[in-house]
């Protein structure tokens, strides 16, 4: 059985850097799109970046632009978001998710991932 599982979060303070990773195990993903949501107290679930399953194409929610990077390493089934130039308004849980699906919707919406991990928390805070 397809397990995800998040690790890397923490306390960090504003301009600062965490990379998070999910490791998945139960099942092969070279196949497969990966996303990142996030999910901040009292906030709806939103996308923050998928990547396809060849890693070729990426796509990232306009307000970590240019700050988050997306990878994937197949040969490790693991995934990885790079956090530089944190925020406060970043603070969340983080959560890595995948489904039947090969390539990135355009828009990062929950719908097409049916597979979660159990989320890993990220404080921005001085």
């Amino acid at each position: 059985q397809l397990q995800l599982v998040e690790s890397g979060g923490g306390l960090v303070q504003p301009g600062g850097s965490l990379t998070l990773s999910c490791a998945a195990s139960g099942f092969t993903l070279d196949y497969y799109a990966i996303g990142w949501f996030r999910q901040a107290p009292g906030k709806e679930r939103e996308g923050v970046s998928c990547i396809s399953s060849s890693g070729v194409s990426t796509n990232y929610a306009d307000s970590v632009k240019g700050r988050f990077t997306i990878s994937r390493d197949n040969a490790k089934n693991t995934f990885f978001l790079q956090m530089n130039s944190l925020k406060p308004k970043d603070t969340a849980v983080y959560y890595c998710a995948t489904g039947r699906l090969g390539s990135c919707p355009r828009r990062i919406t929950i719908a097409p991932f049916d597979y979660w991990g159990q989320g890993t928390q990220v404080t921005v805070s001085t």
